[in-house]
């Protein structure tokens, strides 16, 4: 029989930036839905955006903060996309 040593599984180090990229990425997602539920939410069924149960002050005002909140959810989104912080790996 042939000496054969056992051989160990080597796993290679973890890239954490990769972890990193992903929770951008569910975090831009997470938000995105939240972002969606709210409107909806306020839109359609307290009716703030349907025509034939909101009146024009109601519509106004949904789709101003509509507009808004878009605005305001991009400039997260974009600051959290652009932020390209220091990752730590486990790369010795």
């Amino acid at each position: 029989m042939e000496n054969q040593e056992p051989q160990q599984d080597r796993k290679e180090p973890f890239d954490m930036r990769i972890v990193h990229y992903f929770v951008r990425i569910m975090r831009t997602v997470f938000l995105g839905f939240f972002w969606m539920l709210v409107n909806v939410f306020l839109g359609l069924y307290l009716g703030f955006a349907v025509p034939e149960e909101s009146t024009r002050g109601r519509m106004i005002f949904f789709y101003i903060f509509l507009v808004l909140s878009l605005a305001g959810y991009l400039f997260i989104v974009r600051k959290m996309w652009r932020n390209n912080g220091h990752v730590q790996d486990n790369y010795e």
